[in-house]
């Protein structure tokens, strides 16, 4: 019986990053003889255990035949004859099949050394099309280690494209194309990852409302990028920038999406396409998954983005109703995370990266102004009743058009 450290830490260590995790491969063992050690089995489609003082994973050599579709379909076997070098031409990338013994000494098949001093994603074996899953983690990883200088290649990105085209993708669950989405997007350069599957056809299968985008003008005035696919990349990037926070990346990436049923006699111009956007939300938010809070910020960001933007030229009840649906009224609003995506919003356009955005900061200080207007001080100087939401708003109004009047 031997174990060895494979996967990410023998892979992070070479690069020099920071890891959490470890994960052991154990060689030449049984389940019985793993369980009369004290560990504890966990694993249900094939042996893993938790070693009984660590509580880190250990897994059986194992190899794995494909006997049906998706990413589910695989017999395992997982015995004392497995071989580590049987274990680790099942993995994905070649970066992820280094392993590492308890002396230190590091057993590397294939080339998984190399490829990390080249910086690039390569397939271990043609196997890899086996799982689809590997289309959005192979796209995942270039998006964390794109800093490094990592790409993908080329025969990998080919192989990517045929399980595109042979439709495996359609067997991925919804719950586990949100999972690698949001491990993305809270990576360093998250639009990596889109990119990466517009490259081999996995976004217009898994995101047709973000596709669709590509190709699509705008006014070359206000958008020097042109292109609403690019500039959507772009707001990602700047909001990866400003926030940690995966709900305000996914709200920035997704706040145009009606851009692309724009009509064609408007373009290059965008009439409506705030409202446009909330049925194509709605349907990405359905088929994937999207959790409740990302779901909603995306759509108060996609309704009121343009409204922040030409916060002069608004009208009071306008500036109102967007401050309400804001929640700046109650606890747990968006306010701190709408003007996060704003700004993303309009740094995200070619030249105007570093551009001051002014309105973040106004709309903060018109919110703080209005909430210092306050039911209980109405009802301290005698109004009553319903009379009390009415003098609430129009007192909130007459702060809103005193602000307005300051910045013109």
């Amino acid at each position: 019986m031997k174990t060895f450290l494979v996967g990410g830490a023998v892979r992070d260590e070479l690069l020099g990053v920071p890891f959490d995790e470890r994960d052991w491969v154990v060689v030449g063992s049984t389940p019985e003889q793993m369980l009369a050690a004290g560990f504890q089995q966990v694993g249900k489609d094939f042996p893993v255990f938790l070693h009984p003082i660590s509580k880190e994973e250990y897994a059986l050599a194992r190899t794995e035949r494909k006997k049906g579709v998706g990413y589910t379909g695989f017999e395992v076997h997982a015995d004392a004859d497995v071989t580590l070098e049987q274990d680790l031409s099942r993995r994905d990338l070649t970066i992820n099949a280094i392993a590492k013994s308890e002396s230190g000494d590091v057993f590397d098949p294939y080339q998984g050394r190399e490829d990390i001093e080249r910086r690039v994603l390569r397939h271990v074996s043609p196997a890899f099309v086996e799982d689809p899953l590997r289309v959005l983690r192979v796209a995942r990883f270039a998006a964390r280690y794109a800093r490094l200088g990592f790409t993908v290649a080329k025969p990998t990105m080919q192989l990517m494209s045929q399980i595109v085209a042979a439709d495996e993708l359609q067997t991925l669950s919804a719950e586990r194309v949100w999972r690698e989405t949001e491990k993305a997007l809270a990576t360093e350069s998250p639009e990596v990852f889109f990119q990466v599957l517009q490259g081999c056809g996995a976004l217009n299968v898994l995101f047709p409302e973000l596709q669709a985008l590509f190709g699509v003008p705008q006014s070359a005035v206000s958008h020097p990028e042109i292109d609403c696919g690019v500039h959507s990349l772009m707001v990602l990037q700047q909001a990866s920038l400003l926030s940690k926070d995966t709900a305000v990346r996914y709200a920035a990436l997704v706040h145009d999406l009606g851009k692309a049923v724009t009509a064609a006699d408007h373009l290059p111009h965008h009439p409506g396409h705030e409202k446009a956007t909330l049925p194509l939300l709605l349907a990405l938010q359905q088929r994937i998954k999207v959790p409740n809070r990302h779901a909603q910020l995306a759509q108060v960001v996609a309704r009121w983005h343009t409204t922040l933007h030409g916060l002069k030229g608004q009208d009071s009840e306008n500036i109102l109703s967007m401050l309400t649906e804001l929640g700046v009224f109650r606890q747990g609003g968006w306010l701190e995370e709408f003007v996060l995506c704003c700004e993303a919003d309009s740094r995200g356009r070619s030249g105007f990266e570093n551009q001051a955005y002014p309105q973040a900061g106004q709309l903060k200080d018109l919110a703080a102004r209005c909430c210092r207007v306050t039911a209980a001080a109405l009802i301290a100087d005698g109004v009553e009743g319903k009379a009390v939401g009415e003098a609430l708003r129009h007192q909130r109004l007459a702060v809103i058009d005193s602000f307005l009047a300051a910045l013109k």
